[in-house]
């Protein structure tokens, strides 16, 4: 496969995913040799110049998962992931916690549990997923208070979680190796 737009999966030499690498990042480890072994079933080919000498166009195989050696990536676990409204609305699976129904991102806003108003924060924790509609009727009221029940309650993604919820072109090989850092009742 021969396609630059697609992340690479860093893992660290005990094969925890840590970051998605852009394919020059990759060729980088490659070169210095810093990839410790690999992981992914996929290569993506990354084709380069034609040397002048030979005529020959350079070519490297890139693995869709790579074991990056001496990566620090403790740091990385116990961090709480960024929050965005598209991370979110990934991580509620593009549905209103309000009326159940699915919708574009377009249609989507991020509704404070508690609200901001009555010093609720922005914080995975505190917020899910609304329609605007469903945003708008529940106004600066908890969901109690306006009569709304919840229809999940929210939580902070782990680590694998958050890199699916960053990345929207996951391999099959790749997907399949972060959902086994997922939380059973969450996969």
């Amino acid at each position: 496969m021969c396609n630059k737009t697609q992340h690479i999966l860093a893992i660290d030499v005990g094969g925890r995913p840590y970051d998605w690498l852009h394919w020059q990042q990759a060729v980088m480890l490659y070169a210095r040799n810093d990839v410790a072994w690999e992981a992914g079933k996929h290569a993506i080919c990354i084709r380069g110049g034609v040397n002048h000498n030979t005529g020959l166009r350079s070519e490297i195989l890139v693995n869709s998962i790579i074991s990056v050696r001496g990566a620090n990536t403790s740091h990385k676990y116990d961090a709480i992931p960024s929050l965005s409204n598209r991370a979110l609305f990934a991580r509620d699976g593009y549905v209103c916690m309000y009326c159940g129904d699915q919708f574009s991102g377009k249609i989507l806003t991020r509704d404070h549990i508690k609200p901001r108003s009555q010093g609720g924060q922005d914080a995975w924790g505190n917020v899910i997923t609304a329609c605007k509609s469903c945003n708008n009727l529940k106004g600066g009221r908890t969901p109690h208070e306006a009569g709304m029940k919840l229809l999940a309650v929210p939580y902070v993604p782990n680590h694998a979680e958050y890199l699916i919820l960053a990345n929207r072109r996951i391999l099959a090989d790749q997907m399949d190796f972060l959902k086994m850092h997922v939380p059973r009742n969450r996969r």
